[in-house]
């Protein structure tokens, strides 16, 4: 239930999980879920309209998925040192993710690992993948922060402006559940506080608006438009970090995460101004009888329009990143090919059928 609302403020939920049977339903998983789910619809849709196959953001996701939870908890446990290995931690807590307690810059690493193990078995390039998630990636996170609403976690200090947050005392006996007071009612802390996981909801919602517009308009490749994304998210979570009052490990008086921030920003942002290279499309691999072969071919837009109008294919030297800078770049010369490529939007794509081994990554 929910306490009542002051119409100068924002309520927060009084219960996190909710009992179906024997099995107990977590707020904060369902949000992951849900962020999940809404970032493989996005990028297959990306993904699709630059020639891969229907089923390829499936295959990724199961290696990234896991391997982005399970590097997100790594970072968070290591981060968060004191609740797990010092006085009065539990470090069997470290397996309790239902929780919450999951860094954000852990899930992209161990993401990225599951990814291009992915891109290894499909042979279509990382850096494509990277390119599509784009978009997808700062939505499931916008979505992912709703369960630190419902856990009435990482909010900031008091404030008395009105989108101030009320803010339960949780049960440490009944987890996910907000104490009652005398009156039997949910109790709530006094004040009202920054909803900093609001903040970033709505940062991270105008992230992916800003990739989806600027990539549409100057079809950034090679992994620049997830350069993009990361350059975009740090400037957001460096000042919403700052205004976190739950503990964090603090170097130099700075949050852990502030320093991370810059430091990947500064990152992302010479990988995005160095790095050249035209929006990557597919087109799937042939072995020497012009047969279908395992692999995608990453070519440039007007080779892929070019295949679909009529199926002429680059040859090997000439499919590339069409940058000029030596990697996959070759003459250009196209070959013709009999076998008809069908538009790999139609579900019913023959490209459905088949697999891939090589990248140009």
């Amino acid at each position: 239930m929910f306490w009542p609302v002051n119409l100068a403020s924002i309520p927060s939920p009084s219960t996190a999980v909710w009992q179906l049977g024997p099995v107990p339903l977590r707020a904060y998983a369902l949000c992951i879920i849900a962020g999940i789910v809404l970032a493989c619809i996005v990028t297959d849709r990306r993904m699709r309209s630059r020639g891969a196959p229907p089923w390829a953001v499936l295959d990724i996701a199961v290696w990234a998925v896991p391997f982005g939870i399970v590097g997100a908890r790594i970072y968070h446990v290591i981060t968060s040192p004191d609740a797990y290995f010092g006085a009065g931690g539990d470090l069997v807590k470290a397996l309790y993710i239902w929780e919450g307690g999951l860094g954000i810059w852990g899930g992209v690493a161990g993401g990225a690992v599951g990814a291009w193990l992915a891109c290894r078995q499909l042979g279509m390039s990382f850096s494509f993948v990277a390119d599509c998630i784009a978009v997808g990636l700062p939505l499931a996170q916008a979505v992912g922060r709703l369960g630190n609403w419902f856990n009435n976690e990482l909010y900031g200090g008091k404030t008395d402006l009105p989108w101030g947050l009320q803010v339960h005392v949780m049960s440490d006996t009944q987890p996910g559940q907000a104490m009652l007071g005398p009156d039997g009612e949910p109790e709530l802390r006094e004040g009202l506080y920054h909803p900093t996981f609001l903040y970033e909801l709505v940062w991270n919602l105008g992230v992916a608006g800003v990739v989806y517009a600027l990539d549409k308009r100057f079809k950034f490749g090679r992994g620049r438009a997830f350069a993009l994304y990361v350059m975009l998210y740090t400037l957001g979570r460096g000042w919403i970090e700052a205004m976190r009052t739950d503990t964090a490990t603090m170097i130099g008086g700075m949050r852990l995460n502030v320093w991370t921030s810059i430091i990947v920003f500064l990152g992302a942002a010479a990988y995005f101004f160095l790095r050249k290279g035209t929006q990557e499309f597919l087109i799937p691999d042939i072995d020497a009888d012009g047969e279908p072969a395992k692999g995608f071919t990453s070519v440039t837009e007007a080779q892929y329009q070019a295949f679909l109008a009529d199926g002429t294919r680059p040859d090997a030297a000439a499919a590339g990143d069409g940058d000029g800078d030596g990697d996959g770049d070759g003459d250009g010369t196209p070959r013709a090919v009999t076998d008809e490529f069908d538009d790999p939007s139609d579900e019913g794509s023959d490209l459905s059928a088949q697999k891939t081994t090589s990248t140009k990554d």
